[in-house]
């Protein structure tokens, strides 16, 4: 591999996630984002409280992402080989962490919009 191309990065993720799932993490990515922009608009200002319970769900998300990641690819941390192991395995707990943020909020927003706040 050469250069590192868009293209390259899709075939990656596809062979190690299977096309299917790699697909339907898409999608949700997608729907949940869409999701959590109608919200912002919709609400047109952003729920502190609901912000914080989001912020708290950052730890469950970044551990879970790395979880899910090792048992797609039947891998541990015992498997990890060097100092790009480790970036990637940050990289995969941050955008773990940050999905769960935004789904915790979306779907806090979805269930209990402003209007029917306490």
């Amino acid at each position: 591999m050469e250069e590192l191309s868009f293209e390259t990065l899709i075939a990656v993720f596809e062979e190690m996630f299977g096309t299917f799932l790699f697909w339907g993490l898409v999608v949700a990515a997608a729907v949940i984002t869409v999701g959590y922009i109608y919200v912002l608009i919709r609400d047109r200002a952003v729920s502190w409280r609901k912000f914080l319970l989001a912020q708290l769900s950052m730890p469950v998300g970044a551990v879970a992402a790395i979880y899910f990641v090792f048992w797609v690819t039947k891998s541990g941390f015992a498997d990890m080989g060097g100092p790009i192991d480790i970036i990637v395995l940050l990289g995969v707990g941050l955008a773990g962490a940050i999905g769960a943020a935004i789904l915790v909020y979306t779907v806090q927003s979805m269930i209990a919009p402003p209007e029917q706040e306490s």
